[in-house]
């Protein structure tokens, strides 16, 4: 599942989990991560968002958990000097194989990417994840959730899912290492019946 080629990524620890084919705004006012996304702007390159394992956003480098999902910037806006809007796409998932960090206080990770999850039909007994999305997916607006929709992918259903339901970030971490999107999803259908009781 684990691509071999490394390659050096900067790094953004939040306390959020971003998965492939999502989009995550955010606000950026730290020089560190200012001096990041710029680069990133000006070179239309990609940055790795990882949920904190040790730490906070803030202040001294957090310790990032060892998967994480690369990000491309979509849409930036500077609302007063100092602050920058961003909104971003979420990619594919990668490993961290090895960290350092700059004199900033940027971490950039050596890291390797991990195999797209194949497309896979939903299983007829996971339909209520799919119907319970398509709600969400009503109320939210094609804002939150761009087109195109694919509800009958396993994959798919299960990321968006992932990023919308209210769980801990420790359980979102361990849905985004999963490699099983069928095991995931129900999983996440699991919890949805637990909470419409």
């Amino acid at each position: 599942m684990i691509k071999s080629q490394r390659r050096t990524l900067p790094l953004f620890p939040l306390n959020t989990v971003v998965f492939p084919g999502g989009r995550l705004p955010l606000r950026v006012f730290e020089q560190r991560y200012l001096d990041m996304v710029k680069q990133a702007i000006a070179d239309q390159s990609a940055f790795g968002i990882c949920a904190i394992r040790e730490g906070s956003e803030a202040g001294a480098p957090a310790l990032p958990h060892a998967v994480g999902t690369q990000v491309q910037i979509i849409d930036w806006d500077m609302p007063e000097t100092g602050i920058l809007q961003i909104e971003t796409q979420a990619l594919d998932r990668f490993v961290i194989r090895d960290l350092h960090t700059e004199s900033s206080g940027l971490i950039v990770g050596q890291v390797e990417a991990i195999s797209q999850e194949p497309a896979i039909a939903v299983p007829e007994e996971l339909e209520i994840a799919v119907e319970i999305l398509r709600q969400i997916i009503s109320e939210y607006g094609i804002t939150r959730f761009p087109e195109p929709h694919d509800f009958n992918d396993a994959v798919w259903v299960g990321y968006r899912l992932s990023e919308v339901l209210p769980l801990k970030l420790s359980v979102r971490q361990n849905l985004l290492e999963m490699n099983d999107s069928v095991t995931r999803l129900r999983l996440l259908t699991e919890f949805l019946k637990k909470h419409m009781n």
